[in-house]
């Protein structure tokens, strides 16, 4: 005999206001591309990992490349607003820079690193996330700049040694950090930062 008991059905999302199911979405991508990179973000898989159905995902966020993009902005920005507070707390240009660099480098950001090594990769089939990755590149070479000027009208370092400053700490960090994630980079990558930053600001 039939019984309605015995009949198993995924259970219908809860209803939000969209603003609230909209930010729920996104936090579920988030949440999945801070564990397993942006490379197996789909409308599947982020409507499993936010209970609800495809279709409400793509009702949401209709171009799966904008969605990347978007994520992919919203992990490295909290990185970059996170890690710029922290270089503030320094005194002086070179413990700001050691503070940002070491920061960075301390080995419990592989997480982001593997974002952004995905977002290289990804970024020459989907404009829109590249885009967004120039555009975060130039925040944290801006932010960087900003803490060098200081250093320069401080007369911490003159105005010529300190040009490229932010280009070579930036290809510093990103090298190291892709590099770990297949176990080829140095044990201690902080201690070959900080001899790195000591060449260049002198």
């Amino acid at each position: 005999m039939y019984s309605p008991m015995s009949t198993s059905s995924t259970p219908r999302p809860k209803r939000m206001p969209p603003e609230q199911r909209e930010r729920a979405i996104l936090d579920a991508a988030v949440d999945l591309a801070r564990q397993s990179g942006i490379a197996g973000l789909t409308v599947r898989t982020v409507a499993a990992a936010a209970g609800v159905t495809p279709a409400l995902v793509a009702h949401y966020r209709p171009s799966m490349d904008a969605f990347v993009a978007e994520v992919f902005g919203a992990i490295v920005g909290a990185e970059r607003e996170e890690v710029v507070a922290v270089g503030r707390a320094g005194t002086g240009l070179r413990a700001r820079i050691s503070c940002v660099v070491e920061t960075l480098l301390d080995g419990d950001r592989d997480d982001v690193t593997l974002v952004w090594v995905q977002a290289w990769a990804a970024g020459a089939r989907n404009e829109e996330l590249a885009a967004r990755v120039r555009l975060e590149m130039d925040l944290w070479q801006q932010d960087l700049e900003r803490i060098v000027a200081d250093g320069v009208a401080a007369e911490e370092i003159s105005a010529e040694r300190a040009e490229g400053v932010a280009w070579l700490l930036l290809a510093t960090v990103d090298g190291m950090n892709a590099h770990s994630l297949v176990k080829w980079a140095p044990e201690d990558r902080a201690a070959l930062a900080r001899r790195t930053i000591a060449a260049l600001l002198g």
